[in-house]
Parts: C-alpha cells; structure tokens; sequence
C-alpha cells in the first residue's frame, strides 16, 4: 500500500515484489493499502514524479485575488506548498510543493494563500489557478489577477492550501497522508497500539510515527512513540472509515 501528501500519497510496491505499500508525497500507500520530509503534521509527501509534466485550468481570469477572513478559510484546506518566489515578468508563482509531484496543486481550482507568522496579523487571500505545471522540483502557477512580476513578489513567502476535496483521487492502496494521521492502530491480536501522529519518509519508505500514552522510570505520564513501516510486511489493512489500521507489530517492539 503506499501514503501520499496531504505534507500527500504514496503508493505500496507491487506485493509480488515486496508486499509492501508505497506512499506518495501526500499519499501513503502499503501492502494493505500503500504507505518525504515533513513538515507540519497537516499534510503528507508524494514519492514519484507525475506521468505529465503539467497540467493547464481553463479557469476565467477575470476574478483577481480574492481578501479572506478566518472564517470563510475552508474547514478541509490542506497546506501543500510555499511561494518561494516570482516566476518570470507575469505574474506567475514559483512554489516549492511538500509533495514531491505536486498534484494536489497542479489540479485545484482554487489555491489559498496564508501569509504571516502565527501570533501576529496574518493575510489570507485566494484566487482562481489560471495555469499550473511542473518545474524541476518545483510547481510555477499564475493566479487570477496577479498580472505581474510586482504582484507575484508580494505574495513570496505564503504558505499555499489546496481544499482536501480538491484533491486528485488516490489510486488502488494509495492514501494520502492528511488521511491517515490520527487513526488508531492495533495489531493483529487486538492489542491498541497508539495513535498516528505523524508519517515519516526514510528515502526508502515512509513510516508511521504512532503515539500513545505512557509512564516514565519515575512513574509520570509522557508520551510514548512507536516507529513503524508503511509497508505490507507489517501494514495488513488501513479502513479510512472506521477510522483504524490493522498491523503486525507487538507493543513491545
């Protein structure tokens, strides 16, 4: 199975190779299902490049950026990249995508923009993606109204959110990320291991980071963590619905 970013999806070896589960930058993906640098714990990485370079929106230019408040910023909104820079004389955004194929940006609509260090005031603004495409490692877009080079630079350092339900449909065993924190995990004996709090890409494979509850030497309570692989060696099922993934792993490990 693999997981993806959503930091988004990766997607799980082929389990006649390996029986393990791939993730992609935003999506995970392992044996049972599929299983990347993290940033925060909102969005996961994807792990292979897209099939196609880019992707253009036939969106209308007419609306330009668009002021929001807290209040209208939507309850599903994923950050999935930042704008490091401007990108050529027309106003296009360079952006440095937490997913490694930036799919989630190249097919959203709509892209909205935070900009502003937590405890002091923050800008937020969306706009219509007018055009989006992959660029080396990074995804260059042009937004609604921002016409130029001056625009595009005010805009450098927003951190950039895609609403979940824009998300492309993960594949087979493919699940992204953003899915997959904060599900119970169990092993096979019914034994509750923990929570995931966290996904983790190795290079190899991305890794859950599981926490629960615990005592120190002197009896207090702390947090205790349990590393496991994405993979289908020890990955049997991942039920979004019921909210709980299924391993073989002991409490003890």
């Amino acid at each position: 199975m693999s997981a993806h970013d959503a930091k988004s999806a990766v997607e799980a070896n082929d389990a006649s190779e390996s029986g393990a589960p791939t993730v992609a930058t935003g999506a995970a993906s392992s044996g049972a299902g599929k299983a990347a640098s993290r940033g925060a714990p909102s969005f996961g990485a994807f792990v292979r490049k897209p099939a196609r370079e880019s992707a253009a929106k036939a969106a209308p230019a007419a609306e330009g950026l668009h002021a929001e408040t807290e209040s209208s910023w939507p309850a599903d909104a994923v950050e999935v990249g930042a704008v490091i820079d401007a990108y050529g004389l027309k106003g296009w955004l360079k952006i440095a995508p937490h997913a490694q194929d930036g799919r989630a940006l190249l097919s959203a609509k709509r892209w909205w923009l935070l900009k502003g260090r937590e405890g002091q005031p923050r800008e937020r603004h969306s706009a219509l993606c007018v055009s989006a495409k992959i660029h080396a490692d990074s995804v260059v877009g042009q937004l609604s109204g921002v016409a130029d080079r001056d625009a595009a630079l005010l805009l450098r350092g927003a951190r950039v959110y895609v609403s979940r339900a824009e998300f492309p449909a993960p594949a087979a065993d493919e699940y992204y990320w953003v899915d997959l924190i904060g599900l119970d995990v169990a092993n096979e004996a019914g034994v509750e291991l923990g929570k995931v709090a966290d996904l983790i890409d190795n290079g190899a494979q991305s890794v859950l980071r599981v926490t629960y509850p615990s005592t120190d030497k002197e009896g207090k309570p702390v947090t205790g963590e349990r590393l496991i692989p994405f993979v289908g060696v020890f990955v049997k099922t991942v039920d979004l619905a019921a909210k709980r993934i299924v391993v073989d792993w002991e409490a003890d490990y």
